[in-house]
């Protein structure tokens, strides 16, 4: 039974089948983050934004929720390409055998930028928020007590979400690949789109200038790049749709021969 003859309880069981899957292997590598967790938790208290910082705990369970929140985000990293590869698989059979094999190549490509989108974070971004922080504690001879807990909140707050954005060009081109979108509506809409991630820039980072546009010209930047990538999968949306027609045409000339 072809995937577009299965009834709607079928492809329930399936993805069910794709969940479990995913979620079981969530399990494992949640119990191998636990050797995983602690170096990286030391790393980033020694890191040169942290190192001149006095982590406290406030609650005797901080050290605990610090270490499972870890090993969860640790976690998601590793399960995140069975994700999409399980995503793919479900999807695949609807696409064409030109669609499936270039919509899986999105897949390492995907999770390079959602890397590449928290190391910006963390190596540039955080790095200044930090530091305007603590200058603006001195200048109000403010001292702070840095709990454990907030800190490793604000990390994750500033770093995670910018890995998810990073993903904009992938998911722009998919959706293109698939016709969902087209580079000409994304046009139309790029005053909306500026003005949603002026909005989100405002939210993640602190109340000055400097920071505000270090995080809203990259957005912006993805942006643009994901209507430049966009057309280039318009086009192949559009040549793909030729040869199939081509293909059509030629079989329909041969049965009439």
């Amino acid at each position: 039974m072809s995937h577009n003859e299965m009834t709607i309880y079928e492809h329930i069981g399936e993805l069910r089948k794709r969940l479990m899957f995913v979620v079981v292997f969530f399990m494992l590598a949640f119990l191998g983050s636990f050797f995983l967790a602690e170096p990286l938790i030391r790393y980033l208290q020694h890191a040169d934004e942290a190192k001149e910082l006095t982590m406290n705990a406030f609650r005797l369970t901080d050290p605990l929720k610090i270490y499972l929140e870890m090993m969860v985000f640790i976690s998601l990293i590793l399960t995140s390409p069975l994700i999409l590869f399980q995503f793919w698989a479900f999807i695949s059979p609807g696409l064409l055998e030109r669609e499936r094999k270039v919509t899986l190549s999105y897949i390492p490509i995907s999770l390079l930028l959602f890397l590449g989108g928290l190391s910006f974070a963390y190596f540039i971004l955080f790095p200044y928020v930090v530091g305007f922080m603590m200058n603006l504690s001195d200048e109000l001879d403010i001292q702070q007590v840095i709990g454990i807990n907030e800190y490793f909140h604000f990390l994750f707050q500033l770093t995670v979400p910018f890995g998810l954005l990073f993903q904009l060009p992938v998911v722009m081109l998919f959706l293109t690949r698939l016709g969902i979108i087209t580079p000409m509506f994304m046009g139309q809409m790029r005053r909306y789109a500026y003005f949603i991630l002026l909005v989100i820039a405002a939210l993640i980072t602190p109340p000055d200038i400097v920071s505000h546009l270090m995080v809203t010209v990259p957005l912006l930047f993805l942006y643009e790049v994901s209507i430049w990538v966009s057309k280039i999968g318009y086009k192949k949306v559009l040549q793909a749709e030729q040869q199939l027609q081509r293909e059509l045409h030629e079989e329909e000339r041969k049965r009439e021969e």
